[in-house]
């Protein structure tokens, strides 16, 4: 089972969301352990891919206009993947990711 940490900016950004966001993008996660379990590729609804500019930090769409940013950190549990959630919002967040 991935790990996860989160940065204080993407907790205050979290706290900010409506509880709707907030099950939309766990929904999004749930998609993304499950894709890791089988080892494949994320699906494409996700869209995750590189944030531009920035080597090493990934984005995920969440709903139309829900972002959140992240990057791997050192494994926890041998094997699998570690994930440090960044930011989390709107468009708004690429201004620092």
């Amino acid at each position: 089972m991935p790990t996860h940490d989160e940065l204080p900016q993407f907790l205050r950004e979290w706290a900010k969301l409506t509880p709707r966001q907030q099950v939309l993008f766990l929904a999004a996660v749930v998609e993304m352990v499950e894709d890791l379990r089988v080892h494949a590729p994320f699906r494409p609804s996700l869209r995750i891919k590189g944030v531009q500019g920035h080597p090493g930090i990934f984005e995920m769409t969440w709903v139309p206009n829900g972002r959140a940013t992240f990057h791997y950190g050192a494994e926890v549990q041998p094997g699998e993947a570690h994930f440090i959630w960044r930011r989390i919002g709107g468009h708004e967040i690429f201004d620092r990711p």
